[in-house]
Protein backbone atom coordinates (compact mmCIF):
# COMPACT_ATOMS: atom_id res chain seq x y z
CA UNK A 1 0.00 0.00 0.00
CA UNK A 2 1.46 3.37 -1.02
CA UNK A 3 1.73 6.20 1.51
CA UNK A 4 -0.95 8.19 -0.32
CA UNK A 5 -3.37 5.27 -0.04
CA UNK A 6 -2.90 4.62 3.67
CA UNK A 7 -6.02 5.01 5.82
CA UNK A 8 -6.19 8.24 7.79
CA UNK A 9 -7.20 8.06 11.45
CA UNK A 10 -8.98 11.41 11.22
CA UNK A 11 -10.90 10.73 8.00
CA UNK A 12 -14.50 9.51 8.04
CA UNK A 13 -15.40 7.02 5.31
CA UNK A 14 -17.75 8.53 2.74
CA UNK A 15 -16.95 12.17 3.50
CA UNK A 16 -14.23 14.67 2.59
CA UNK A 17 -11.40 15.08 5.07
CA UNK A 18 -11.74 18.17 7.30
CA UNK A 19 -8.75 19.73 5.53
CA UNK A 20 -10.78 19.57 2.29
CA UNK A 21 -13.86 21.19 3.86
CA UNK A 22 -13.87 24.97 3.51
CA UNK A 23 -17.13 26.09 5.08
CA UNK A 24 -18.12 25.59 8.70
CA UNK A 25 -21.82 25.55 9.57
CA UNK A 26 -23.51 26.31 12.87
CA UNK A 27 -20.51 27.56 14.83
CA UNK A 28 -20.47 31.31 14.27
CA UNK A 29 -20.16 31.99 18.02
CA UNK A 30 -17.06 29.78 18.35
CA UNK A 31 -15.44 31.39 15.31
CA UNK A 32 -16.18 34.90 16.61
CA UNK A 33 -14.67 34.04 20.00
CA UNK A 34 -11.50 32.88 18.25
CA UNK A 35 -11.43 36.01 16.06
CA UNK A 36 -11.93 38.28 19.06
CA UNK A 37 -8.88 36.71 20.73
CA UNK A 38 -6.90 37.01 17.49
CA UNK A 39 -7.85 40.65 16.93
CA UNK A 40 -7.03 41.54 20.54
CA UNK A 41 -3.39 40.68 19.93
CA UNK A 42 -3.48 38.18 22.81
CA UNK A 43 -4.18 34.94 20.99
CA UNK A 44 -3.80 31.97 23.39
CA UNK A 45 -1.09 29.56 22.33
CA UNK A 46 -3.29 26.49 22.90
CA UNK A 47 -6.98 25.83 22.28
CA UNK A 48 -9.04 22.86 23.40
CA UNK A 49 -11.85 22.30 20.89
CA UNK A 50 -14.54 20.33 22.70
CA UNK A 51 -17.99 18.97 21.92
CA UNK A 52 -19.67 15.84 20.56
CA UNK A 53 -17.88 13.84 17.91
CA UNK A 54 -18.54 14.87 14.34
CA UNK A 55 -19.99 18.36 14.88
CA UNK A 56 -17.19 20.28 13.13
CA UNK A 57 -14.29 20.63 15.60
CA UNK A 58 -11.68 19.27 13.19
CA UNK A 59 -13.12 21.33 10.33
CA UNK A 60 -12.70 24.42 12.52
CA UNK A 61 -9.14 23.41 13.43
CA UNK A 62 -8.12 23.19 9.78
CA UNK A 63 -9.98 26.40 8.96
CA UNK A 64 -8.21 28.25 11.77
CA UNK A 65 -4.85 26.73 10.84
CA UNK A 66 -5.18 27.85 7.22
CA UNK A 67 -5.94 31.41 8.28
CA UNK A 68 -3.18 31.61 10.89
CA UNK A 69 -0.50 30.34 8.53
CA UNK A 70 -1.70 32.43 5.57
CA UNK A 71 -1.85 35.61 7.70
CA UNK A 72 1.45 36.85 9.18
CA UNK A 73 1.37 37.73 12.89
CA UNK A 74 1.11 41.41 13.80
CA UNK A 75 4.55 43.04 13.79
CA UNK A 76 3.47 45.54 16.45
CA UNK A 77 3.73 48.51 14.08
CA UNK A 78 0.33 50.20 14.25
CA UNK A 79 0.94 52.02 10.98
CA UNK A 80 1.15 48.79 8.99
CA UNK A 81 -1.23 46.72 11.08
CA UNK A 82 -3.78 44.67 9.15
CA UNK A 83 -7.47 45.46 9.72
CA UNK A 84 -9.26 43.25 12.26
CA UNK A 85 -10.16 39.85 10.84
CA UNK A 86 -13.87 39.37 10.16
CA UNK A 87 -13.75 35.67 9.30
CA UNK A 88 -11.31 32.81 8.91
CA UNK A 89 -11.82 32.63 5.15
CA UNK A 90 -8.80 32.77 2.86
CA UNK A 91 -8.66 33.00 -0.92
CA UNK A 92 -9.73 29.81 -2.72
CA UNK A 93 -6.47 29.77 -4.70
CA UNK A 94 -4.18 30.60 -1.79
CA UNK A 95 -1.00 28.46 -1.86
CA UNK A 96 -1.37 27.64 1.85
CA UNK A 97 -4.73 26.04 1.13
CA UNK A 98 -3.24 23.93 -1.66
CA UNK A 99 -0.27 22.86 0.45
CA UNK A 100 -2.43 21.94 3.40
CA UNK A 101 -4.67 19.80 1.22
CA UNK A 102 -1.53 17.98 0.06
CA UNK A 103 -0.17 17.77 3.65
CA UNK A 104 2.95 19.61 2.47
CA UNK A 105 2.58 22.88 4.42
CA UNK A 106 5.81 23.38 6.44
CA UNK A 107 4.03 25.60 8.96
CA UNK A 108 1.64 22.82 10.03
CA UNK A 109 2.20 19.70 12.09
CA UNK A 110 -0.63 17.16 12.28
CA UNK A 111 -0.57 14.74 15.21
CA UNK A 112 -2.85 11.72 14.82
CA UNK A 113 -2.75 7.95 15.16
CA UNK A 114 -0.13 6.57 12.81
CA UNK A 115 -0.17 3.55 10.51
CA UNK A 116 1.35 0.40 12.03
CA UNK A 117 3.46 -0.99 9.19
CA UNK A 118 3.96 -4.35 10.90
CA UNK A 119 0.31 -5.03 11.74
CA UNK A 120 -1.02 -3.28 8.61
CA UNK A 121 -3.54 -1.19 10.51
CA UNK A 122 -3.88 2.13 12.29
CA UNK A 123 -2.39 2.22 15.76
CA UNK A 124 -4.93 2.08 18.56
CA UNK A 125 -3.45 5.16 20.26
CA UNK A 126 -1.62 8.36 19.44
CA UNK A 127 1.83 7.52 20.79
CA UNK A 128 4.79 9.46 22.12
CA UNK A 129 6.67 8.83 18.86
CA UNK A 130 4.28 11.17 17.04
CA UNK A 131 4.36 13.83 19.78
CA UNK A 132 8.17 13.87 19.85
CA UNK A 133 8.01 15.45 16.41
CA UNK A 134 6.98 18.70 18.10
CA UNK A 135 10.54 19.49 19.19
CA UNK A 136 11.93 19.44 15.68
CA UNK A 137 8.90 21.27 14.32
CA UNK A 138 9.19 24.09 16.84
CA UNK A 139 12.95 24.32 16.24
CA UNK A 140 12.24 25.10 12.60
CA UNK A 141 12.50 28.83 11.77
CA UNK A 142 9.04 29.98 10.74
CA UNK A 143 10.36 32.98 8.77
CA UNK A 144 7.82 35.48 10.09
CA UNK A 145 4.81 33.16 9.87
CA UNK A 146 2.96 31.23 12.52
CA UNK A 147 3.40 27.54 13.20
CA UNK A 148 0.26 25.55 13.93
CA UNK A 149 -0.20 22.09 15.45
CA UNK A 150 -3.44 20.13 15.10
CA UNK A 151 -3.95 17.18 17.47
CA UNK A 152 -6.83 15.02 16.21
CA UNK A 153 -7.79 13.75 18.53
CA UNK A 154 -6.23 14.42 21.92
CA UNK A 155 -8.43 11.76 23.56
CA UNK A 156 -6.42 9.08 21.73
CA UNK A 157 -3.05 9.96 23.30
CA UNK A 158 -1.51 7.36 25.57
CA UNK A 159 0.01 8.47 28.88
CA UNK A 160 3.50 9.00 27.48
CA UNK A 161 2.19 11.06 24.58
CA UNK A 162 0.06 13.21 26.91
CA UNK A 163 3.04 13.95 29.15
CA UNK A 164 5.22 14.82 26.16
CA UNK A 165 2.55 17.19 24.86
CA UNK A 166 2.22 18.79 28.28
CA UNK A 167 5.91 19.72 28.27
CA UNK A 168 5.45 21.61 25.00
CA UNK A 169 2.33 23.34 26.33
CA UNK A 170 4.27 24.55 29.38
CA UNK A 171 6.92 26.33 27.28
CA UNK A 172 5.29 27.26 23.96
CA UNK A 173 7.45 28.98 21.35
CA UNK A 174 6.50 32.38 20.02
CA UNK A 175 3.93 32.53 17.21
CA UNK A 176 2.95 28.90 17.67
CA UNK A 177 -0.66 27.82 18.13
CA UNK A 178 -1.83 24.34 19.15
CA UNK A 179 -5.36 23.19 18.37
CA UNK A 180 -6.43 20.09 20.34
CA UNK A 181 -9.59 18.31 19.20
CA UNK A 182 -11.31 16.48 22.07
CA UNK A 183 -14.63 14.66 22.21
CA UNK A 184 -14.23 13.80 25.91
CA UNK A 185 -12.05 16.47 27.56
CA UNK A 186 -12.71 15.07 31.04
CA UNK A 187 -10.39 12.21 30.14
CA UNK A 188 -7.43 14.51 29.48
CA UNK A 189 -4.85 15.45 32.07
CA UNK A 190 -6.13 18.40 34.15
CA UNK A 191 -2.79 20.12 33.53
CA UNK A 192 -3.37 19.92 29.77
CA UNK A 193 -6.86 21.36 30.10
CA UNK A 194 -5.63 24.18 32.34
CA UNK A 195 -3.07 25.30 29.76
CA UNK A 196 -5.62 25.61 26.95
CA UNK A 197 -8.47 27.96 26.28
CA UNK A 198 -11.60 25.89 25.78
CA UNK A 199 -13.80 26.49 22.76
CA UNK A 200 -17.11 24.60 22.86
CA UNK A 201 -18.85 23.23 19.76
CA UNK A 202 -22.50 22.26 20.18
CA UNK A 203 -24.59 19.84 18.06
CA UNK A 204 -25.87 21.30 14.79
CA UNK A 205 -29.48 22.17 14.17
CA UNK A 206 -31.37 20.45 11.32
CA UNK A 207 -30.73 23.22 8.76
CA UNK A 208 -26.98 23.42 9.46
CA UNK A 209 -26.75 19.63 9.48
CA UNK A 210 -28.39 19.42 6.05
CA UNK A 211 -26.10 22.17 4.70
CA UNK A 212 -23.00 20.37 5.99
CA UNK A 213 -24.12 17.13 4.37
CA UNK A 214 -24.73 18.92 1.09
CA UNK A 215 -21.22 20.40 1.24
CA UNK A 216 -19.88 16.87 1.76
CA UNK A 217 -21.64 15.81 -1.43
CA UNK A 218 -24.15 13.58 0.33
CA UNK A 219 -27.74 13.83 -0.82
CA UNK A 220 -30.32 12.94 1.80
CA UNK A 221 -32.67 10.12 0.80
CA UNK A 222 -36.46 10.41 0.92
CA UNK A 223 -38.15 12.68 3.48
CA UNK A 224 -38.86 9.89 5.98
CA UNK A 225 -35.24 8.73 5.94
CA UNK A 226 -33.99 12.32 6.12
CA UNK A 227 -36.07 12.90 9.25
CA UNK A 228 -34.78 9.67 10.81
CA UNK A 229 -31.17 10.62 10.01
CA UNK A 230 -31.64 14.06 11.58
CA UNK A 231 -33.13 12.48 14.72
CA UNK A 232 -30.48 9.77 15.01
CA UNK A 233 -27.49 12.00 14.23
CA UNK A 234 -27.95 14.21 17.32
CA UNK A 235 -26.54 17.19 15.45
CA UNK A 236 -23.36 15.35 14.41
CA UNK A 237 -22.31 15.57 10.76
CA UNK A 238 -19.97 12.62 11.27
CA UNK A 239 -22.79 10.43 12.56
CA UNK A 240 -25.10 11.64 9.79
CA UNK A 241 -22.51 10.67 7.17
CA UNK A 242 -22.33 7.16 8.64
CA UNK A 243 -26.13 6.95 8.68
CA UNK A 244 -26.34 7.95 5.02
CA UNK A 245 -23.49 5.69 3.90
CA UNK A 246 -24.68 2.67 5.90
CA UNK A 247 -28.44 3.19 5.43
CA UNK A 248 -28.79 3.87 9.13
CA UNK A 249 -32.59 4.33 9.09
CA UNK A 250 -33.04 0.78 7.81
CA UNK A 251 -30.62 -0.59 10.41
CA UNK A 252 -32.44 1.28 13.18
CA UNK A 253 -35.78 -0.02 11.89
CA UNK A 254 -34.40 -3.59 12.01
CA UNK A 255 -33.14 -3.10 15.57
CA UNK A 256 -36.57 -1.86 16.64
CA UNK A 257 -38.10 -4.89 14.90
CA UNK A 258 -35.70 -7.15 16.82
CA UNK A 259 -36.76 -5.55 20.10
CA UNK A 260 -40.42 -5.86 19.20
CA UNK A 261 -40.21 -9.65 19.56
CA UNK A 262 -38.40 -9.70 22.90
CA UNK A 263 -38.32 -11.71 25.10
CA UNK A 264 -38.74 -14.17 22.26
CA UNK A 265 -35.57 -13.31 20.33
CA UNK A 266 -35.81 -13.60 16.54
CA UNK A 267 -32.53 -15.48 16.14
CA UNK A 268 -32.49 -15.33 12.35
CA UNK A 269 -32.74 -11.52 12.40
CA UNK A 270 -30.24 -11.32 15.26
CA UNK A 271 -27.73 -13.43 13.32
CA UNK A 272 -28.28 -11.36 10.19
CA UNK A 273 -27.56 -8.11 12.03
CA UNK A 274 -24.59 -9.58 13.91
CA UNK A 275 -23.02 -10.99 10.74
CA UNK A 276 -23.39 -7.65 8.92
CA UNK A 277 -21.73 -5.78 11.81
CA UNK A 278 -18.98 -8.36 12.15
CA UNK A 279 -18.06 -8.82 8.51
CA UNK A 280 -14.44 -8.39 7.54
CA UNK A 281 -13.65 -4.72 6.98
CA UNK A 282 -17.01 -3.63 8.43
CA UNK A 283 -15.66 -1.57 11.33
CA UNK A 284 -17.93 1.35 10.46
CA UNK A 285 -20.97 -0.92 10.47
CA UNK A 286 -19.93 -2.37 13.82
CA UNK A 287 -19.55 1.11 15.35
CA UNK A 288 -22.85 2.28 13.89
CA UNK A 289 -24.67 -0.78 15.23
CA UNK A 290 -23.29 -0.11 18.70
CA UNK A 291 -24.20 3.55 18.46
CA UNK A 292 -27.79 2.83 17.44
CA UNK A 293 -28.14 0.24 20.19
CA UNK A 294 -26.89 2.86 22.64
CA UNK A 295 -29.59 5.19 21.37
CA UNK A 296 -32.31 2.55 21.70
CA UNK A 297 -31.29 1.64 25.25
CA UNK A 298 -31.26 5.30 26.26
CA UNK A 299 -34.75 5.73 24.82
CA UNK A 300 -35.92 2.64 26.72
CA UNK A 301 -34.49 4.03 29.96
CA UNK A 302 -36.16 7.39 29.33
CA UNK A 303 -39.50 5.72 28.61
CA UNK A 304 -39.42 3.81 31.88
CA UNK A 305 -38.30 6.83 33.89
CA UNK A 306 -40.90 9.24 32.50
CA UNK A 307 -43.76 6.85 31.80
CA UNK A 308 -43.95 8.10 28.24
CA UNK A 309 -42.09 7.06 25.10
CA UNK A 310 -40.27 9.80 23.17
CA UNK A 311 -41.46 10.75 19.69
CA UNK A 312 -40.93 7.72 17.45
CA UNK A 313 -38.09 7.77 14.95
CA UNK A 314 -39.52 4.84 12.96
CA UNK A 315 -43.06 3.52 12.77
CA UNK A 316 -44.13 1.33 15.68
CA UNK A 317 -41.24 2.30 17.94
CA UNK A 318 -43.45 3.96 20.55
CA UNK A 319 -45.36 0.72 21.19
CA UNK A 320 -42.16 -1.30 21.50
CA UNK A 321 -40.60 1.14 23.98
CA UNK A 322 -43.74 1.29 26.10
CA UNK A 323 -44.01 -2.49 26.35
CA UNK A 324 -40.34 -3.09 27.19
CA UNK A 325 -40.09 -0.23 29.70
CA UNK A 326 -43.47 -0.01 31.47
CA UNK A 327 -42.27 1.48 34.77
CA UNK A 328 -39.34 3.22 36.53
CA UNK A 329 -37.81 -0.08 37.66
CA UNK A 330 -37.55 -1.26 34.06
CA UNK A 331 -36.12 2.12 33.07
CA UNK A 332 -33.34 1.69 35.64
CA UNK A 333 -32.63 -1.81 34.40
CA UNK A 334 -32.25 -0.63 30.81
CA UNK A 335 -30.07 2.28 31.93
CA UNK A 336 -27.77 -0.09 33.85
CA UNK A 337 -27.56 -2.36 30.83
CA UNK A 338 -26.76 0.61 28.58
CA UNK A 339 -23.89 1.62 30.87
CA UNK A 340 -22.26 -1.77 30.49
CA UNK A 341 -23.29 -3.41 27.26
CA UNK A 342 -21.70 -1.41 24.44
CA UNK A 343 -18.61 -0.60 26.53
CA UNK A 344 -18.10 -4.34 27.01
CA UNK A 345 -18.47 -4.92 23.28
CA UNK A 346 -15.91 -2.23 22.45
CA UNK A 347 -13.46 -3.68 24.94
CA UNK A 348 -13.91 -7.07 23.33
CA UNK A 349 -13.35 -5.58 19.89
CA UNK A 350 -10.14 -3.91 21.07
CA UNK A 351 -8.67 -7.31 21.96
CA UNK A 352 -9.78 -8.80 18.64
CA UNK A 353 -12.71 -10.92 19.80
CA UNK A 354 -15.10 -11.96 17.04
CA UNK A 355 -17.23 -8.85 16.38
CA UNK A 356 -20.25 -10.85 15.16
CA UNK A 357 -20.22 -12.91 18.36
CA UNK A 358 -19.95 -9.74 20.44
CA UNK A 359 -23.04 -8.25 18.77
CA UNK A 360 -25.01 -11.49 19.07
CA UNK A 361 -24.13 -11.73 22.78
CA UNK A 362 -25.51 -8.22 23.20
CA UNK A 363 -28.79 -9.32 21.67
CA UNK A 364 -28.93 -12.24 24.12
CA UNK A 365 -28.44 -9.79 27.00
CA UNK A 366 -31.29 -7.67 25.65
CA UNK A 367 -33.48 -10.76 25.52
CA UNK A 368 -32.68 -11.73 29.12
CA UNK A 369 -33.39 -8.21 30.38
CA UNK A 370 -36.66 -8.06 28.46
CA UNK A 371 -37.73 -11.36 30.02
CA UNK A 372 -37.54 -9.69 33.42
CA UNK A 373 -39.02 -6.33 32.53
CA UNK A 374 -41.34 -6.44 29.55
CA UNK A 375 -45.12 -6.47 29.56
CA UNK A 376 -46.12 -9.60 27.58
CA UNK A 377 -46.96 -8.88 23.94
CA UNK A 378 -50.68 -8.93 23.24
Amino acid sequence: MTEDALPEADRLDGAPHPRETLRLFGHDAAEMAFLDALNSGRLPHAWLLTGPKGVGKATFAWRAARYLIATPPDSGDALFAAPPAQSLDIEADHPVLRRMRALSEPGLLLLRRAWDTERKRLKAQLTVDEVRGLKGFFAYSAGGTRRVVIVDCADEMNASAANALLKELEEPPRDAVMLLVSHQPSGLLPTIRSRCRTLRFDPLGPADLAAALEQAGLALPDDASAQAIAALADGSVGTAVQLVEQDGPTLYRELVALLSGLPDLDRSLALKLADAAGARGADTRFDLTLGLLDRLLARLARTGATGRAPSPIVAGEETVLGRLAPDPASGRAWAELAADLTARARRGRSVNLDPAALIFDMFLDLDRTAARMAVPAS
